[in-house]
């Protein structure tokens, strides 16, 4: 069974972006997958602050990162970029930290101004730690997030029926990547992973090393 880990960039307790990521998570959980949750939030900040990475919990972190097959990173986006407290714990992240992996983006903001900001912020940094595919991200505005009793959240239907497609991609892109390398008894997959499993970069295809 693949092992998914979500990672909340968000910096405030109670956050849309936090909720946003569980519901994702409770549907990847629905599908068969393991979930697996961290909050960067949590994380001591001196090691965030400092990048020393040697408390306890951001080395369970950082292991529960290598064991995982997918990733769903989340973030607010403040000044047009994905929160600190995010990059802070992906510099502390191996150089190759998510080879291999399946990723998916996922933003929220205040304003259409930031739709961008998953491919030309955060899509560029997933790449350089070698995720082996980033699929489709997704952002939603904050306004269209309506909170729920219990913690849940309520997307419009349209918002909603586009993120039930982006994690559908996800775990179908998951799925793929895992069944090749049974196939070939190899992390090393590329001539068998599907063309529409590329990485890419808007409609650029980059091709694996």
């Amino acid at each position: 069974m693949s092992l998914i880990v979500t990672i909340s960039g968000s910096p405030s307790p109670g956050s849309r972006t936090g909720q946003l990521t569980e519901q994702i998570g409770a549907t990847l959980l629905a599908e068969g997958f393991k979930v697996r949750g961290i909050n960067v939030r949590d994380l001591p900040p001196q090691d965030l602050i400092y990048g020393v990475g040697e408390s306890p919990a951001v080395q369970a972190a950082l292991q529960l990162v290598a064991q995982a097959d997918g990733i769903v990173v989340s973030t607010p986006i403040y000044k047009a970029s994905y929160t600190g407290v995010l990059k802070s714990f992906l510099d502390l992240l191996p150089q190759f930290g998510l080879a291999g992996k399946v990723v998916l983006p996922v933003a929220t903001g205040g304003t259409l101004a930031h739709v961008l900001a998953i491919d030309y912020g955060l899509r560029p940094v997933l790449l350089a730690l070698a995720a082996q595919h980033v699929v489709s991200g997704l952002f939603i505005l904050d306004k269209l997030i309506e909170r729920q009793a219990g913690g849940d959240v309520r997307l419009e239907s349209e918002i909603q029926a586009r993120l039930d497609l982006v994690v559908a991609d996800f775990a179908l892109s998951l799925r793929r990547l895992q069944a090749a390398v049974a196939v070939a008894g190899t992390a090393r997959v590329d001539a068998l992973v599907p063309s529409n499993a590329r990485r890419t970069v808007g409609s650029t295809v980059l091709p694996r090393p």
